[in-house]
């Protein structure tokens, strides 16, 4: 991967379709979830296309499915598939993967397995998807160890969800799990792991911002929302004391980073700010760059 040709990193994208057209989302989920984000394109492009997507625009994007089968009775997208495909594209993908934390034991031996033998750089959490609070040590603490032990990261949703927006009953998805306050306590339960809280955190903003600030190994991803929409104290913070720790991320394909970049241009932050919210924080982070 060539950094320096490189205009953005997108830090939060999703495999939406295997190589083999199945979707780790239920078809009633995944369509409620499209007109929730008024989605334009393709909603299901292949990892092949997103990379040429990405290729096309210099940009690099961090890559992942969501496993959350024990929930939802849905098979995802395999980790290895997400992962040959990054390493088959390494000048743009850069693969995460994603375990159902009720794997147990097996999940956790799989977690080492897919950085081991797969080169994954981080791990997608879903917890409302998923059904589990964060800091459950009887769910997803042994997945945290393996995380912090390798150097990875781990990628938390937080706040509202718009999957399960506008079914009944939200498709029995709860908001309650997302709220970063349960994150907090997995940041002081295994202080050396590296944390991305994921989107601007509706109702839990100003959580999410104290989480940050207060926890060393802890950073903000912006997406899942166009930066027009973004409360004004993350913008404030983005722009002063968590300039080091925001970054890029669209939530393609159901937000595109062309939409988000167009936004994101019309925000009110500094000049020496931008480039570390489009590129730099994420590489320092992924360890594309030296520290």
């Amino acid at each position: 991967m060539d950094l320096q040709d490189l205009v953005a990193i997108d830090v939060h994208t999703h495999a939406e379709v295997s190589a083999t057209g199945h979707s780790s989302l239920h078809d009633d989920l995944h369509d409620a979830s499209s007109a929730y984000f008024k989605v334009e394109g393709n909603r299901k492009p292949t990892l092949e296309e997103t990379a040429a997507y990405y290729r096309e625009r210099r940009m690099a994007a961090v890559i992942f499915t969501v496993d959350a089968e024990s929930a939802t009775g849905t098979e995802p997208v395999p980790n290895e598939e997400v992962a040959e495909a990054a390493a088959a594209n390494a000048d743009v993908l850069i693969p995460f993967a994603s375990i159902d934390p009720f794997r147990g034991k097996a999940g956790v031996r799989q977690a080492r397995r897919l950085v081991e033998e797969y080169g994954v750089k981080g791990f997608k959490f879903h917890p409302n998807i998923q059904g589990f609070f964060p800091n459950d040590r009887s769910v997803a603490y042994g997945l945290y160890e393996v995380i912090e032990e390798t150097g990875t990261v781990a990628l938390f949703h937080t706040g509202q969800t718009g999957i399960g927006a506008g079914v009944p009953g939200g498709g029995g998805i709860r908001l309650k799990y997302s709220n970063p306050l349960h994150v907090d306590d997995v940041a002081a339960d295994f202080p050396q792991l590296k944390i991305i809280l994921a989107h601007p955190s509706f109702p839990w903003q100003d959580e999410a911002l104290a989480v940050a600030t207060h926890k060393p190994g802890v950073h903000i991803d912006l997406s899942g929302w166009s930066p027009k929409y973004f409360p004004p104290q993350l913008v404030q913070y983005a722009n002063t004391l968590l300039q080091d720790k925001v970054m890029f991320g669209s939530d393609f394909p159901v937000l595109t980073p062309d939409r988000w970049l167009a936004d994101f241009e019309k925000l009110s932050l500094k000049d020496t700010v931008k480039p570390k919210i489009l590129k730099e924080n994420a590489a320092r982070l992924l360890g594309l760059t030296q520290p």
